[in-house]
């Protein structure tokens, strides 16, 4: 095994730095890659750019970025074109080595993690005095590599999936009929890269098959053809795959899969493949607890790091084949609640049925507030959720509206709204008649509202709200479902809520 990869595994303890970039070697491979996690995630603490904090950042943001690293004249920026809305398309160049690999971001404008985790790249290249400049020395001589941070800024702008001319970018590869995608194509024509990175967000409502688990990181070697052979380019980008998956593991166990491998002969990565770059696509998933993929975003940092240093040396090349067609695929199970066997009564009749729950988001600006809906209802054991609930022995029960309206969301306090919930009170009026934006979202687990008519949840409805109390047939309150969120009384806490004013 070479030298700097071992070093990067093993010898970076405390970040480049502190470990002294040690040249101990070993023979054994499988020893280099019992990782201390905390290595890699001390020198994306270090590097990580603060300026891009959420998910809703805009184009302004990243033109603000660029032109900070353009002024360090270490990489190499230029723009390469514009959007339909006429916002500039950047590349990022590093690197005078032999091995060609484009990397392209946000393609989709409201799949921004990638793009979070490339700024942490770029400001890590950029490092000095750190210990690390024989990583940075190995991929500036052995490849030449090309960013795109942000395709598709005018999706970006809306937090929108397409471009302006609501084509799916993504689906232009071989009809070019968006100037964005046109643009990729482009490039990659001029470029003739190596190695590709199809970097995009997928639902937060993949788990891992069997289990509970949100598929947090999802990877593809797409296929070039619709018999999903595998020839030496697309074995390549299974062999870096398998790479990926094996450092994941130790950050995420059993929380990666592959996605789904169809051939898609208008896709990027499909053609990519088929233009002989070994092109790996990241799909960043979801993980409880972090809405704005910031801990996903480092993983996406730290797995790219590390591949790039393994195609510079190669060293991808041991993994197996069979390492990647072992991952399993996505399976589609996941919601944000489920609840279990919960007693309902409708038209009369008394029953028992499982409900499953998930949330949209609405994109306000930079912000966001969501909606909560029942996705399904009946029998659901192999529906799995974030949050889930046994029922049994529970009942249905409708929510009550408090008599006194409040003046704005900011008069109330945890103990306030806990205690509301308690005494069976699920929604209050607010006075204000036309909330600007600022009072109109909230963080409260409690619906809000200014309509003179307001009706809460009488009946579980699949597509209807989901804001209702469960309990005993005696009344007594176990857990309330405030438009999607779940509140469990024995824990005696609230979640973190994005709400808005009704």
């Amino acid at each position: 095994m070479k030298l700097v990869f071992f070093v990067i595994l093993v010898g970076m303890a405390m970040a480049c730095q502190e470990a002294g970039m040690t040249k101990k070697h070993t023979k054994d491979y499988s020893d280099a890659m019992k990782l201390d996690t905390s290595i890699f995630s001390t020198i994306h603490a270090t590097y990580r750019e603060e300026a891009l904090y959420h998910r809703r950042f805009k184009h302004s943001d990243v033109d603000s970025l660029i032109k900070k690293h353009q002024n360090n004249a270490l990489l190499n920026i230029t723009q390469i074109g514009a959007s339909v809305q006429g916002r500039s398309i950047y590349e990022v160049e590093y690197g005078k080595g032999d091995k060609k690999v484009m990397l392209w971001s946000q393609m989709h404008g409201d799949e921004p993690t990638a793009t979070m985790a490339l700024f942490d790249l770029f400001n890590f290249l950029e490092g000095k005095d750190d210990g690390c400049e024989p990583i940075r020395d190995l991929l500036a001589r052995e490849l030449n590599l090309h960013f795109i941070p942000m395709l598709n800024p005018d999706g970006a702008e809306l937090y929108t999936r397409r471009n302006a001319q609501s084509i799916d970018l993504n689906r232009d590869a071989r009809a070019t009929q968006t100037v964005e995608g046109t643009l990729l194509k482009k490039r990659a024509q001029e470029i003739k890269p190596n190695y590709g990175f199809n970097l995009h967000d997928q639902n937060i409502y993949y788990n891992v098959p069997n289990t509970k688990n949100p598929v947090t990181i999802s990877l593809l070697a797409p296929a070039y053809n619709y018999e999903r052979e595998i020839n030496e380019v697309r074995a390549g980008a299974m062999q870096i795959i398998a790479g990926m998956n094996r450092l994941l593991q130790q950050y995420i166990p059993n929380a990666v899969a592959k996605y789904d491998d169809a051939h898609t002969p208008r896709g990027f990565g499909d053609n990519f493949q088929m233009w002989n770059a070994s092109t790996v696509l990241i799909e960043s998933g979801g993980l409880k607890g972090d809405p704005e993929k910031q801990e996903i975003r480092k993983l996406n940092f730290i797995i790219i790091l590390n591949a790039l240093i393994e195609i510079a040396e190669g060293s991808y090349k041991q993994y197996a084949v069979q390492d990647y067609e072992d991952i399993p695929f996505n399976a589609s199970e996941l919601h944000d609640v489920v609840i279990r066997n919960l007693e309902l009564t409708r038209d009369g009749v008394t029953y028992k049925t499982d409900i499953a729950i998930r949330r949209d988001e609405i994109t306000v600006g930079r912000d966001y507030y969501v909606r909560g809906r029942v996705e399904d209802i009946g029998d659901l054991p192999e529906l799995f959720g974030y949050d889930e609930v046994d029922a049994e022995g529970l009942v249905f029960m409708e929510g009550k509206i408090a008599n006194k309206a409040i003046a704005r969301s900011n008069v109330l306090d945890e103990n306030a709204v806990l205690n509301a919930l308690k005494s069976g009170i699920l929604a209050i009026p607010v006075q204000m008649t036309a909330p600007n934006r600022e009072d109109a979202l909230h963080n409260w687990p409690i619906l809000l509202f200014t309509q003179r008519q307001f009706y809460l949840t009488k009946t579980v409805d699949l597509g209807g709200t989901a804001n209702f109390f469960i309990g005993t047939k005696q009344g007594d309150i176990k857990y309330a479902v405030v438009n999607g969120y779940l509140i469990d009384f024995s824990k005696d806490e609230l979640p973190k809520v994005k709400l808005r004013v009704l």
